[in-house]
């Protein structure tokens, strides 16, 4: 049995987070998928096995169940030593700039756009559009100036925020090439890393095609 279990599914940037530290970082895992589109977080035996707030990722280990990317990140580097930050502040700080607004906004638009019921309302497709491109401005400047976030080595912050920038533009709607170049050569940075897999690669699920 695997050290490590991740409860994932191939469309989820926040398992994706978990997925590839896991893979980068040589241990020893395995994927559980959690059928997503059919509603499995919304059943109440889930949650009370897995996660109370009915979200994926989870991350079993050693008799605990891990929840919230950014937790399980700070975890697996405190308990292993893979890709642990210098300044755990600044670490945090960044984490959490990428949770509420940096992966926030993006994840929603592109869920909203490929996944959703009924294309985004204007009003509402404007309102993320202008969040997402102030979040990436501001992550855009700091990148161009260093080879990942925190200096020139990865940690648990670049595995954090590029979550859901390897998903590509009929999904998000975004060409990261040609908008934010910086932002693009810093994925490519990571995408050279030992052990790297693409999403729909390392994780569990059916690919399905953009709605709108």
């Amino acid at each position: 049995m695997a050290r490590y279990t991740l409860h994932c599914f191939a469309q989820s940037g926040n398992a994706y987070k978990v997925a590839l530290y896991l893979e980068c970082s040589g241990l020893d895992w395995a994927p559980v998928h959690v059928d997503y589109f059919k509603g499995a977080t919304r059943s109440a035996d889930w949650r009370a096995e897995n996660n109370e707030m009915g979200e994926a990722p989870v991350l079993e280990t050693d008799g605990k169940r891990l929840t919230q990317s950014g937790a399980i990140l700070c975890y697996l580097a405190d308990t292993t030593g893979q890709f642990a930050p210098d300044d755990r502040t600044e670490a945090l700080r960044w984490i959490l700039f990428d949770n509420h607004k940096f992966t926030s906004y993006f994840a929603t638009w592109r869920f909203m756009k490929s996944f959703g019921p009924a294309p985004p309302e204007p009003a509402v497709e404007t309102f993320l559009r202008g969040r997402i491109d102030a979040a990436f401005g501001v992550v855009e400047k700091h990148i161009a100036a260093r080879d990942f976030m925190l200096g020139a080595k990865p940690t648990i912050v670049d595995f954090s925020m590029i979550g859901y920038l390897y998903f590509g533009p009929e999904e998000t709607g975004y060409d990261l090439p040609a908008q934010f170049p910086a932002i693009h050569a810093w994925t490519q940075r990571m995408q050279g890393l030992p052990g790297w897999k693409g999403p729909y690669d390392l994780m569990p699920g059916e690919r399905l095609a953009s709605k709108w």
